[in-house]
């Protein structure tokens, strides 16, 4: 079955560094956009047609955006922005103006296009609501646009349902227990 990609970060940048699952648990983890086709599959799903992406460039400006985001998920500071700057540096120096608004300028190719939205998403979301899934292997991340913020898994219906069916076996298996 072909790689079908999961858009539930809210954000492309976040999109990117979900392409990793279970991040968290190193016997588990697995690259979701490791081989040529995946990638392809996953860059065409968010909308960055053209030519096909490097895995090694994409892989590259994911860790960098991950170790930035990351710490802000968990309230604390933004890792370090010097590697990301420097990548923003070079995506924009490729950039073409295509508009009024220049930090909206489309990227040269798809990798320039993911540095790019990882700018925007620190500077224009409200990353108040930027949370990282509460299963604690997952390590995804994502935008909490519920009126609450009250969102607390990457999916309702996989870590979410994990989380409860666990809960739901420990007050079984307790209350069979006495």
């Amino acid at each position: 079955m072909a790689y079908q990609p999961e858009l539930i970060g809210g954000h492309l940048a976040l999109d990117l560094l979900n392409t990793v699952s279970w991040r968290l648990d190193p016997t588990r983890i697995v690259d979701r956009i490791a081989t040529p086709e995946a990638l392809t599959i996953w860059t065409a799903a968010v909308g960055l047609g053209g030519e096909p992406a490097s895995y090694e460039r994409v892989a590259a400006v994911r860790e960098v955006v991950y170790d930035v985001v990351l710490p802000i998920a968990r309230g604390l500071a933004p890792g370090d922005l010097h590697e990301l700057q420097r990548l923003m540096v070079v995506a924009l120096e490729r950039a073409t103006p295509a508009g009024l608004r220049p930090l909206d300028w489309p990227g040269v190719d798809a990798v320039d296009e993911l540095v790019l939205a990882a700018g925007r998403l620190l500077e224009r979301e409200d990353l108040s609501r930027l949370r990282e899934c509460q299963d604690g292997d997952c390590g995804w991340l994502f935008l909490d646009r519920s009126k609450n913020a009250s969102r607390r898994w990457c999916s309702s219906g996989d870590c979410g349902n994990r989380a409860r069916a666990k809960r739901h076996y420990q007050r079984t298996r307790i209350g069979s227990e006495a």
